[in-house]
């Protein structure tokens, strides 16, 4: 079981909406990073209290993951408002990410970068270690179910989409066991890294990169280039058949995913916006997906095949 705290709006319609998640197992509604303690209701409705109307959502990572869950956080609330979620304005309905555990904060700083980029202005959602948290009052507790026209900021459309959202598979333990927290989101749930931070943006050594999941190969150093995106951009795969691409409708635009083939793990996108000379496309790949192999170290690897791919 997993933690994570998140503060969007008024808690009841939060906590309702993670309530209709499979996966969740718990959601509380209370009060995060209160400058006092054991504060009440009225206390924080003054501001004083510093706190923030927050949920805790607890969560079997083998059935949902952070990258679910923050995905569907973000549509429930508006991320430009600054202490204002629908009716509700003061600091106490800031929009926030509160963690408990270390290894979420890469997943965390890499979704807030990709919904940063759908916006010109600044988006309002803080993060960071959650500090303390204190349980709302008893009534505050499953609200909607006790009064269910109560009132609600969340989009009722998205509650039906929280009953809807798939289980991941449960057979996956040892890949998650070797993997880190965010090449597992990335490859099985879909995230995106920050932008020019990664570990392969500037890596131009001669060598090959292959799935990090299982080894496949996928792209090779003679066909990767900078494209200034901010990720690892290739011309192309080694083969066609070594990656499926499928429609992308998340975050509100089309696109084309990018998974491999073999392992079905997501990898990225496709755009036609690649060098003309070589077809044009451009593969917009996450380092998360992928492991590079340098080229003198291909034949040791089980890779020596490959080397007359690479250009030197």
């Amino acid at each position: 079981m997993k933690t994570i705290f998140l503060a969007g709006g008024c808690f009841w319609g939060t906590a309702h909406l993670f309530t209709l998640v499979r996966g969740v197992t718990e959601t509380t509604a209370g009060y995060a990073n209160s400058i006092i303690a054991e504060p009440t209701y009225q206390q924080v409705c003054t501001g004083e209290t510093k706190a923030a109307e927050t949920v805790r959502v607890v969560y079997d990572e083998n059935q949902v993951g952070l990258t679910n869950l923050l995905s569907l956080y973000f549509r429930s609330i508006d991320p430009v408002s600054v202490n204002r979620q629908g009716g509700d304005i003061g600091t106490q309905y800031r929009t926030g990410i509160y963690y408990v555990s270390p290894s979420d904060k890469e997943v965390i700083e890499a979704m807030l970068a990709m919904l940063q980029r759908r916006y010109s202005e600044p988006i309002a959602i803080e993060y960071g270690p959650l500090v303390n948290f204190y349980p709302a009052e008893d009534y505050h507790q499953d609200y909607l179910v006790k009064n269910p026209g109560g009132y609600c900021h969340v989009n009722p459309a998205l509650f039906e989409e929280a009953r809807n959202m798939g289980r991941l598979h449960d057979d996956k333990a040892e890949l998650r066991a070797r993997l880190t927290p965010l090449q597992w989101e990335v490859t099985q749930n879909g995230a995106t890294e920050r932008p020019y931070v990664n570990e392969y943006d500037n890596e131009f050594r001669p060598g090959i990169y292959v799935d990090i999941t299982d080894g496949t190969p996928l792209f090779v150093s003679s066909r990767k280039y900078n494209s200034g995106c901010g990720w690892p951009a290739f011309t192309r795969p080694i083969n066609d058949d070594t990656v499926t691409e499928h429609d992308d409708y998340s975050f509100g635009r089309h696109r084309i995913e990018v998974r491999a083939a073999k392992s079905g793990s997501h990898l990225g996108h496709v755009f036609p916006d690649g060098p003309a000379e070589d077809g044009g496309m451009r593969y917009c790949i996450n380092s998360a997906s992928l492991r590079f192999i340098p080229k003198e170290q291909m034949e040791a690897e089980g890779y020596g095949s490959y080397q007359n791919l690479i250009e030197e």
